[in-house]
């Protein structure tokens, strides 16, 4: 910074805020500044200037997601990075797999970093372990899931409503064999989403067939194979609720191998790309995950800057989107 300040011409101070994007810093002395560095190369050592500073920040936060790859969170992750790019805060993000090994691992590799706050969708049932793993200080947001055993503000899609207006629909559409198909219900977005289809069959009178609620579904091909032995049965459904967007992918395949896209009614939770370009177009339950990434990046920062209040719970709304599949009847 000494060298820098030298051929800018100006004060170390000076250097240190046009640095630290500080304001009441003339364009001139801005320019000037620039230049120096780029004739450098001079970049600035986080480390040092986090220790230097009174607050102790080091503008970094994490994000720690399920798979980066969905486009379920890779729509939040987008979202998260942008709240943050527009304050100059970095996010280091990390793929948790469904691992509660991995979910602890990293979190401990946030506090070596001095990440200033953590948004997770937890992946283990108890982030207890988070007291003992990261700074006092560190403020934190669950996303997606609820976090047990330890306290932080929480961001969450309706999934008990919007399984139960998907399940509501396709009753209205005259089907009354609906199987629901889910990822594992240790995960609480599929217990919940279960929980909504159910609540849909039981204010229609209708009794659920344990048969046709298939559960631990984790990939698109265990998804597609389900699907191909519920219609080996001699009375398979008329119509299917999918609680997740992969399992909503691997159930359209088996209903197109057997030829029955045309026939087989289907309203998936969670949207997916190119969903309404195919015949017929995907009846969703669309969350917001755009909506569900701010929320959750705007009450990290409130945190982050000093807002000491209980946690709090924020609902993002889903819509059923009406595209085709969900509108289909059953045979006479």
């Amino acid at each position: 910074m000494n060298d820098v300040a030298r051929i800018a011409g100006v004060s170390l101070k000076t250097v240190s805020r046009v640095v630290n994007n500080e304001e009441n810093v003339s364009p001139v002395l801005v320019a000037q500044v620039r230049s120096a560095i780029e004739l450098l190369n001079y970049s600035p050592d986080i480390g040092a200037s986090t220790l230097r500073r009174s607050d102790r920040r080091t503008e970094m936060i994490a994000l720690l997601l399920k798979d980066v790859g969905n486009p379920f969170f890779a729509t939040l992750h987008r979202a998260v990075d942008d709240e943050a790019r527009a304050r100059g805060v970095q996010v280091i993000t990390g793929n948790l797999d469904e691992c509660s090994n991995r979910e602890r691992e990293l979190a401990r590799g946030i506090t070596m970093r001095r990440a200033d706050g953590l948004i997770m969708a937890t992946v283990s049932p108890d982030q207890s372990y988070l007291a003992s793993e990261l700074r006092v200080d560190t403020p934190v947001v669950f996303v997606d899931r609820p976090g047990h055993g330890f306290p932080g503000d929480t961001v969450l899609a309706t999934n008990v409503l919007g399984a139960t207006e998907a399940t509501r629909h396709l009753i209205a559409h005259g089907h009354r064999r609906i199987a629901c198909l889910s990822d594992h219900i240790r995960i609480p977005t599929a217990r919940l989403r279960r929980d909504g289809f159910l609540a849909g069959l039981q204010e229609a009178g209708l009794t659920p067939d344990e048969r046709l609620v298939v559960g631990d579904l984790s990939s698109e091909a265990l998804a597609e194979s389900r699907v191909l032995e519920l219609f080996h049965r001699p009375d398979p459904p008329t119509a299917l609720f999918t609680a997740q967007n992969a399992i909503t992918i691997g159930a359209v395949r088996a209903l197109r191998r057997l030829g029955l896209h045309r026939t087989v009614a289907l309203v998936g939770f969670d949207d997916f790309p190119l969903a309404d370009l195919l015949d017929p177009a995907i009846t969703v339950i669309a969350q917001d995950p755009a909506a569900m990434g701010r929320t959750a990046a705007l009450a990290l920062f409130r945190r982050i800057d000093g807002h000491t209040g209980p946690p709090a719970e924020h609902w993002i709304p889903t819509t059923l989107i009406r595209r085709g599949s969900g509108e289909l009847r059953p045979p006479d």
